[in-house]
């Protein structure tokens, strides 16, 4: 069934492969919990998925991978649990930015960084400035990002250019929306994944999945594999697109 399971970036069916991935971390904390242990147990061990995920859509020649790592909604969470959240993305880039780079791997962010911690820019700054020229799998880590928030941000950007007279309301176009957004030239989703049961796009993408294919796995984030992004992949290639045609 997992044809490319043993396969390389050489070797893979890249032609096949959706241009931009992106896929919504879930279950964690249930990860934890099954195992009686603390909620922050399952965010260290789902790094581990992170660099799975990575890896993988490297390998299969996909353009564009935008992993949901923390949304305008987790500042709720317990004050512990969001400081160690905090701490993640620079653990990740210590540890794996060599090998990023080593993949061509282009990092990139979406979201509302000025309201991270100064050690969370910092460290995303330096993974976005190390990887700025390469050419392979642009890496986005959508951190305090949210669809709605993103949306909001952009009408309030192109109301001051049609009140600055830059703009005319009848030129505003899709184009124009989409040069506003956070993902800047990462704007339309082939494939969203979603790990750990739940059906719902909690606020991600709502512009930029308007057309996706949605693929919901039971498989807890930590436990998410090579195999399983593959699974979703060939489920992919099952279906037709007709992008509201007939």
């Amino acid at each position: 069934m997992f044809q490319w399971l043993n396969q390389t970036k050489e070797s893979a069916p890249e032609q096949t492969a959706p241009a931009h991935v992106a896929i919504i971390m879930d279950g964690n904390g249930r990860w934890a919990k099954k195992r009686g242990l603390p909620r922050i147990m399952g965010h260290r061990e789902g790094m581990k998925s992170v660099r799975e995920a990575v890896r993988t859509a490297s390998d299969l020649g996909v353009s564009s991978l935008t992993l949901y790592a923390f949304s305008t909604e987790n500042w709720s969470r317990p004050e512990e649990e969001v400081s160690f959240l905090m701490k993640l993305p620079g653990q990740f880039l210590e540890t794996d930015l060599k090998d990023l780079a080593a993949r061509n791997v282009k990092v990139e962010v979406a979201g509302e960084v000025e309201r991270l911690p100064v050690f969370t820019r910092d460290a995303i700054a330096q993974a976005v400035e190390e990887t700025r020229e390469n050419t392979g799998l642009k890496l986005v880590f959508a951190l305090n990002y949210g669809g709605r928030d993103e949306l909001l941000k952009a009408t309030r950007r192109i109301a001051e250019r049609v009140k600055a007279c830059e703009l005319s309301p009848e030129e505003i176009t899709e184009a124009t929306i989409e040069s506003e957004l956070m993902t800047g030239s990462i704007t339309h989703v082939d494939l969203v994944i979603r790990t750990s049961g739940e059906q719902r796009l909690s606020n991600f993408l709502l512009w930029q999945a308007a057309y996706a294919e949605f693929y919901f796995t039971d498989v807890l984030w930590p436990d998410f594999r090579r195999e399983h992004f593959l699974k979703a992949i060939e489920d992919y290639n099952l279906r037709t697109r007709r992008f509201g045609g007939v």
